[in-house]
């Protein structure tokens, strides 16, 4: 696992609010923590999500410290852990895993910065590991990632919320939402088959408006006593982050994701993640300054109800 201080070294932290070098002291003490897995080995098609936590953190070294609603979080202690790295998938996620599972039993809200969407995996076995509670899902991307397996792989990206609906406390489909989805493999055709699954499309998403999205969220996984919310990148169109692995055209608009994000911190979100920045196929690096204000806003979101 890469230092904050390397970090530092290969282009900054953010904005100001990061709390210096990591060490137990202030792990306890932080407001936030982040942390970045920079692992694309799961691709099933464009690779480039490995570079997408160094260039998010560089992105955001000069921002200042307050939110669109121009509210201040100055004082608020981030806690950067560095990278989670490896020569192997199973050694990083089994370490990343460890460390999720310490960081929800300690009650600490965490950011993960992918990454392709299988970094998620072990987040969600952290979590599982954690708690004694059934806990809901909220996945926001073009794709299900919902194939039993992809390629021959049953840690694909593709697989993602397969594998969690696997995990002990994530009692069936029903604990998931999935929000502007457009993109389906034959193999979760057929699990939808038989399984009801809670989804609204993109294209459906245009016809209600975010207001009545949140709603039927908020009205379906406001029973669990804590929520995980993973974003992929592209949920948005391409014409709003074209530097992702697998972009699909006819996605949501940065406004509307921004909006959803707002909206669906009033559930007791315990961390989150942005996952599938792929620099490297965006010259403009739309999606890393997309993932940046992401990140950004969610933190507001989680201060503000933490200072009430």
């Amino acid at each position: 696992m890469k230092t904050t201080d390397e970090m530092i070294q290969e282009g900054g932290l953010w904005g100001g609010m990061c709390d210096g070098p990591a060490n137990d002291e202030k792990e306890q003490d932080a407001d936030v923590i982040v942390f970045g897995i920079p692992y694309d080995g799961n691709v099933s098609y464009r690779e480039g999500a490995s570079d997408g936590p160094a260039a998010i953190r560089e992105s955001a070294a000069p921002i200042a410290p307050t939110t669109e609603y121009f509210e201040d979080l100055t004082g608020t202690k981030v806690v950067d852990l560095g990278d989670f790295i490896g020569d192997d998938c199973e050694t990083i996620f089994a370490e990343v895993e460890q460390k999720v599972a310490e960081l929800v039993e300690n009650k600490k809200f965490f950011t993960m910065i992918g990454g392709d969407h299988s970094v998620t995996i072990p987040v969600l076995r952290g979590i599982d590991r954690a708690i004694d509670h059934e806990f809901g899902i909220i996945h926001i991307d073009a794709h299900f990632d919902l194939c039993d397996e992809l390629e021959g792989n049953r840690l694909s990206h593709g697989c993602t919320e397969r594998r969690a609906i696997e995990l002990n406390h994530v009692k069936d489909i029903d604990s998931l939402f999935f929000i502007a989805i457009r993109s389906c493999e034959l193999d979760e055709l057929n699990f939808m088959k038989t399984n009801k699954v809670n989804v609204i499309n993109a294209a459906d998403y245009e016809k209600l408006g975010t207001a009545k999205v949140i709603q039927a969220v908020k009205e379906k996984m406001g029973r669990f006593k804590s929520v995980y919310l993973t974003v992929d990148i592209d949920c948005l169109d391409p014409a709003y982050a074209a530097g992702t692995g697998t972009p699909k055209f006819g996605g949501i608009t940065s406004r509307q994701l921004l909006d959803l994000l707002r909206g669906l911190f009033d559930l007791p979100i315990i961390g989150f993640d942005v996952v599938e920045v792929a620099p490297k196929l965006d010259a403009a690096l739309t999606s890393v300054y997309a993932g940046q204000r992401v990140i950004t806003e969610c933190w507001g979101h989680h201060i503000r109800k933490a200072r009430k």
